[in-house]
């Protein structure tokens, strides 16, 4: 069983019956060890699908009930770290320019980047159906949204139709976000097709951008898409530690 089936099965379960002792994790998951176990817990945790408890875990929100009730985890990670993220977003605005194919990547930090975004002639490309709506309450930008298949966590589109777009178009600036950042494993993110999107992204982009709340340093993913030398900016809400600032000086990477 690979990691991302086994962690879904353990967030199903919970999302079923509410909560679980850690004997009845251990016995849905038999073939791995109860050091895997804690660390998927702490994954799902991280994510804000569970909430870990003494002996076991049980479901962050609504659990599957006989309307096949679940919670939404898109709105439950919007509302975290919300005045971090209009400090980034803020941040980042000054980089938005006119004339240009501009890049806007999936995530809550993101979002709180658009709305703020003044009602411009932008031209902009986005892969989250919700941001696309948002920026078209705007009656100036031009909006493209990247097709494919929608993950109902991030809000985002991804997959083979996703990245067979991304190879036909042009890129100037890309605003890229990330679920966390170390630098053993770069910035990485916990879907591998949003990951493998994102590399593309990257790849076609003169110039990346970084929107990344510093509470996520120091924390990996399954999946890496991105190394410092691969950005031009990182922004963050607060200073970085000396040991990020001076890899970043190192590869030319700028932090604002």
């Amino acid at each position: 069983m690979g990691i991302g089936i086994r962690r879904e099965k353990i967030r199903e379960y919970l999302l079923n019956c509410g909560e679980a002792s850690f004997t009845e994790l251990r016995e849905i998951c038999p073939d791995v060890s109860d050091m895997t176990i804690r660390r998927d817990l702490a994954y799902l945790e991280g994510q804000g699908f569970i909430i870990r408890t003494r002996g076991g875990a049980r479901a962050s929100g609504p659990v599957n009930g006989i309307n096949g009730i679940k919670e939404d985890i898109y709105s439950k990670r919007s509302g975290i770290n919300v005045e971090a993220k209009m400090k980034i977003g803020m941040k980042a605005l000054v980089h938005f320019e006119t004339g240009r194919a501009i890049f806007v990547d999936s995530g809550t930090t993101t979002m709180c980047m658009v709305k703020m975004l003044p009602d411009e002639n932008y031209s902009i490309i986005t892969s989250a159906p919700n941001i696309c709506m948002d920026l078209m309450k705007n009656m100036k930008p031009a909006v493209t949204l990247v097709g494919g298949k929608v993950s109902r966590d991030n809000v985002s589109a991804s997959g083979e139709y996703s990245l067979k777009f991304i190879k036909n178009i042009n890129i100037d600036i890309a605003f890229m976000a990330a679920s966390a950042f170390s630098l053993k494993s770069g910035f990485t993110s916990g879907d591998y097709y949003e990951c493998e999107l994102k590399k593309a992204v990257i790849r076609k982009a003169g110039k990346v951008i970084m929107l990344m709340d510093a509470g996520k340093v120091g924390k990996d993913m399954p999946y890496t898409f991105a190394r410092l030398r691969d950005i031009d900016i990182l922004i963050c809400d607060r200073p970085l530690p000396g040991e990020i600032v001076k890899e970043a000086n190192s590869c030319g990477t700028k932090i604002e």
